[in-house]
């Protein structure tokens, strides 16, 4: 699993770890039950802070992506088609908030953007 960070992005490294490690679970790239890398070997590797691997992983099993073993390790959670719905349906709200801040930029009005998507969804 190849994780990439920016110190020049607007998110914080937590964050962006987080949210690829997400990616590759709802992707199907980690599977259930497949180890994570240690909080400390993510964290040699990335050349950050343990506290920034370990705040990233505390939060990817907050949301029930991965569960830990005491002494060890960190795995990918059984799947929840639910979380899977809700995860998918935030990236679905942020690609859509992207469009419209473009189509705003270029001048192209919601109606017409609504009038896009609902061709595009036709051809489903």
């Amino acid at each position: 699993m190849e994780i990439y960070i920016s110190n020049s992005g607007a998110k914080p490294i937590y964050e962006q770890i987080t949210d690829q490690i997400k990616a590759a679970i709802l992707a199907g790239k980690l599977a259930q039950g497949e180890a994570l890398p240690s909080i400390r070997f993510l964290a040699k590797e990335l050349g950050i802070s343990v506290i920034t691997t370990k705040r990233a992983y505390e939060d990817l099993e907050a949301a029930g992506f991965i569960h830990t073993v005491p002494g060890k390790g960190s795995f990918v959670a059984a799947a929840d088609p639910e979380l899977h719905r809700e995860a998918t349906l935030k990236k679905v709200e942020e690609l859509l908030s992207q469009a419209l801040d473009v189509a705003a930029a270029g001048g192209v009005t919601r109606s017409e953007v609504l009038e896009t998507l609902k061709l595009l969804s036709e051809g489903e």
